[in-house]
């Protein structure tokens, strides 16, 4: 498992700000992700499927993304090119190696919702709007596991003050 406050201070942060994309929210959300596809970071391919990376992106995704999302949007194109070094449309393997760029890639993901993001500071919040959006209704994240994944990796548990929850039983 990766260091979540590394993974912030020196992925997430950088990554968001090379985007003009940075947010509390999208940090959070981004950290509640890796935590529910990957187990923070513990798995960079997912066991018999297709998905990659700490965001556990699927490369049928990742093209989607760049087809139907990056190439529409001259910014984005310009911002990979010139800050994540990429040049046309990477192979999806590149999710494996590259953090940098695959935080990029898991943030344009959410970019491409017009629904604002969730308060990060609300785990079910997060976990409805990471379901809707990155998961499905086809995937197979429950919100018990994921939030209870979201607060082993940045330690908040028992809950905070801070931390919002309806249903703390995860129903």
């Amino acid at each position: 498992m990766i260091n979540t406050q590394q993974l912030r201070d020196y992925v997430i942060t950088p990554a968001l700000s090379k985007l003009n994309s940075y947010s509390k929210a999208a940090e959070e959300l981004l950290v509640f992700t890796c935590a529910t596809e990957s187990n923070g970071g513990e798995y960079i391919h997912q066991i018999q499927g297709p998905a990659l990376g700490i965001y556990q992106c699927e490369p049928a995704t990742h093209t989607d993304i760049w087809r139907n999302y990056i190439v529409h949007h001259s910014r984005y194109v310009s911002m990979l090119s010139m800050k994540f070094n990429v040049n046309g449309v990477p192979a999806a393997e590149r999710l494996i190696t590259d953090l940098d760029y695959a935080t990029a890639i898991c943030r344009i993901h959410y970019l491409r919702v017009r629904e604002a993001l969730p308060d990060g500071r609300d785990p079910e919040a997060m976990y409805e709007y990471y379901k809707k959006y990155y998961n499905t209704h086809l995937g197979k994240a429950t919100k018990k596991k994921s939030i209870d994944a979201y607060l082993r990796v940045t330690d908040k548990s028992p809950y905070p003050e801070k931390i919002v929850m309806s249903n703390p039983k995860g129903d």
